[in-house]
């Protein structure tokens, strides 16, 4: 067991991050021309499914534009001024990283679970929930500023004492676990998997726009956070994907844009100022008058 605490180099974690990316990337590319071919088998396959897909990746290349830009000015360069005031210096090895990957994902929850329940966020997460279907390509459909608001939440993390260039690679293997959960292909696996890690079926239900699905699994990796801190739902029906308003539209600058249309069109038919202020920090679908345990419901379709 000394090779878990064997010490390792920012550069070996870098290509190690770089080649399970590149590997994620190719295993979805081989499993969405599969889910396209099933889907052409099922005669389900049609223009629109088509276009969708494709936006999903342009979405992917103007989120990663925009990402270079956050990365290099916001990022690690906040991440890299925080750590000067670590706690703990912890060492870079195959156990640290294994323990940061743990706490990223757990952070990872609360990071996504405030991404639905705060509006201005929202505006930028609904594009990847705004997909009426579900296949491996809108694991790549991303909004303008879904890399923003990670930075806060990994502050605690270099504080700690992690190394930044450690939590940006947990942060990124939660991210890369979360690929293949995005098929209707693959059903529930068994039981002791289904209880502590986060699969397919349970991410069909957070994408889901059932009343019982909404706001439910937010969960990276472990599924488990989401049951120790309420917000577990089993799968039980047909998950009915999409977000309360549809945006009927598979043109990328209309779906990479349209969270914070939409939030802008809001913001400029409310009169008060207060309430324009609580427009984006409530619920998304709050509105002056209508009480947050609606909100919770209409902005992701369960109620419309």
């Amino acid at each position: 067991m000394d090779w878990l605490f064997r010490s390792m180099t920012e550069g070996a974690l870098y290509e190690w991050e770089q080649a399970i990316g590149d590997g994620v990337f190719l295993f979805s590319i081989a499993f969405l021309v599969f889910e396209l071919a099933r889907y052409c088998v099922r005669k389900k396959l049609n223009w629109a499914l088509a276009g969708d897909t494709i936006t999903n990746f342009v979405t992917q290349a103007f989120f990663l534009g925009i990402s270079i830009v956050l990365f290099y000015l916001l990022y690690l360069s906040t991440l890299s001024w925080f750590h000067q005031f670590a706690v703990f210096d912890i060492g870079l090895n195959w156990a640290t990283v294994f323990i940061c990957i743990v706490l990223a994902d757990l952070v990872y929850y609360w990071e996504h679970r405030f991404s639905h329940r705060v509006a201005m966020v929202w505006a930028t997460h609904a594009v990847h929930h705004s997909s009426p279907h579900f296949n491996i390509s809108v694991a790549y459909r991303f909004g303008p500023l879904d890399a923003l608001w990670t930075v806060f939440f990994h502050i605690p993390l270099v504080v700690l004492g992690f190394d930044p260039f450690l939590v940006l690679f947990a942060e990124t293997m939660v991210l890369l676990y979360q690929t293949p959960l995005h098929t209707e292909v693959i059903g529930k696996l068994p039981k002791p998997i289904e209880a502590v890690m986060n699969t397919p079926s349970h991410h069909r239900v957070h994408h889901g726009t059932n009343s019982n699905y909404v706001n439910k699994n937010y969960a990276g990796v472990f599924i488990i956070w989401d049951r120790l801190f309420g917000t577990f739902a089993e799968e039980k029906e047909p998950a009915v994907f999409g977000i309360a308003e549809p945006i009927n539209s598979v043109d990328p600058f209309v779906v990479f844009f349209h969270g914070f249309t939409r939030l802008w069109r809001d913001l400029r038919n409310t009169r008060q100022l207060n309430d324009k202020l609580l427009l984006l920090i409530k619920s998304p679908g709050w509105r002056p008058g209508r009480p947050d345990s609606e909100s919770l419901v209409s902005s992701r379709g369960g109620a419309r």
